[in-house]
């Protein structure tokens, strides 16, 4: 991918969050990587997104080190390229305070799968990172926050459930792309906000069964994926 292309769809996700809701302020960021230049581009730290443009941007390499821009990155570049050194699988990243998802994180809960809105986007419950130790939060705070997200899926893939909740902090969410990443944000907003009506209403509810978060999951996500409008061939 171009640069110029990349930085448009950087700013078209940062601005999609604003869009969405799921960002206050200037609380919240979206990032993009090529892994084959291996450059990250993603918002300035503490801009209004207000009057934002591509050029505002900064790139720099997945070690976190300037390559353009005359302005600082986001504080948490570091957290996002940890992810990206991580999970190659990864091209956009999307970090937000979302009001529900936040709320689940501040509780130090995953969020459960109730139902088939959350299976048609994440397979299996929205992991919780441990609490950070203080030796971590007093050193390299942002990186370890990204190996925090790192340990949480030791054994959860993080292409099929492409979100996790930073204890007492808030939602990270990722995709092959930034818009997708941007997606994926509000998706996950949308099932915290699910869950947690469905626990006020119901302090027993189920969790979704196996059979039918497969079926949602796999008809979007499977190798015979059939929901949708198949792609257009040449």
């Amino acid at each position: 991918m171009l640069l110029a292309d990349l930085r448009e769809q950087v700013l078209e996700a940062n601005l999609d969050l604003v869009r969405k809701g799921l960002v206050l302020s200037t609380f919240g960021n979206a990032s993009g990587v090529a892994h084959g230049e291996g450059l990250i581009v993603i918002k300035p730290s503490g801009v209004p997104y207000e009057g934002m443009k591509p050029q505002h941007l900064v790139v720099t390499d997945l070690q976190g080190n300037l390559v353009e821009g005359n302005l600082r990155p986001s504080a948490d570049l570091p957290t996002h390229a940890a992810l990206y050194r991580a999970f190659p699988s990864i091209g956009g990243i999307a970090h937000t305070h979302s009001e529900y998802a936040t709320a689940w994180a501040q509780a130090r809960l995953p969020i459960p799968c109730f139902g088939t809105t959350h299976a048609d986007y994440f397979h299996g419950p929205i992991p919780l990172t441990e609490v950070m130790s203080d030796e971590e939060i007093n050193g390299e705070y942002e990186a370890n926050t990204g190996v925090a997200i790192i340990r949480a899926f030791q054994t959860t893939d993080p292409v099929r459930v492409p979100a996790v909740l930073v204890a007492h902090h808030g939602p990270f969410a990722w995709g092959p792309d930034p818009l997708k990443a941007a997606e994926n944000a509000g998706m996950l907003e949308l099932v915290a906000r699910l869950a947690y009506f469905t626990v006020g209403l119901n302090t027993d509810a189920n969790l979704l069964g196996k059979t039918l978060h497969e079926r949602h999951f796999l008809r979007k996500h499977g190798r015979n994926a059939y929901y949708g409008q198949a792609s257009a061939k040449e």
